[in-house]
């Protein structure tokens, strides 16, 4: 049955970083507002900063919601699934907050990211974690890892650095609710 942690522990650490997948949910103050949930890829770009902090790089994306909800409200949870081996889900439920890539705590951030110099990469997610929970996951299927996708670094890479950043100002300002997201210098 489903148990609840003080901290995220060695263990519980090398577990977190070592699922391919995981999954970051995050909604408005506003009760008719979207929820987002967003499946993320994980090629070395989840960290355990420490017992009750982790981080993930965050890919441009066609939508902004994490990012907007997390600078209205800071509410977030990060789900991890076993696909394989025994079953098991973890949450982590926190408060977010958005390191962009030309803020200062950005580069102190990247060095834990072997993909944080990509043309693609919007922000870095810092959480500080107020619950940490598991549960069974004996309904979550068992599936087979073949790779990751190349195509987020093949499209960034093509656009290029000064198209990423006006692809940005077009599609990731706002988000779908009218929530600011991006807001560029």
């Amino acid at each position: 049955m489903g148990r609840t942690f003080e901290v995220i522990d060695e263990s519980l650490s090398g577990w977190l970083v070592a699922q391919p997948v995981f999954f970051v949910s995050t909604a408005p103050l506003d009760a008719d507002g979207s929820v987002n949930c967003s499946p993320k890829g994980n090629r070395d770009e989840f960290a355990v900063l420490g017992e009750r902090r982790v981080a993930y790089l965050d890919q441009t994306g066609s939508g902004v919601e994490t990012i907007a909800h997390l600078q209205e409200n800071g509410r977030i949870v990060i789900m991890f699934c076993a696909f394989a081996g025994p079953p098991r889900i973890v949450r982590l439920h926190g408060m977010g907050r958005v390191v962009l890539t030309d803020e200062p705590d950005f580069n102190d951030l990247a060095g834990l990211f072997s993909g944080a110099a990509g043309v693609g990469v919007r922000s870095i997610i810092v959480v500080e974690v107020n619950r940490i929970a598991d549960s069974c996951g004996y309904g979550v299927p068992i599936m087979s890892f073949e790779g990751h996708r190349p195509t987020m670094d093949q499209w960034s890479t093509r656009k290029g650095p000064e198209a990423i950043r006006t692809y940005w100002t077009e599609k990731n300002a706002t988000s779908i609710d009218g929530i600011d997201g991006l807001t560029l210098n």
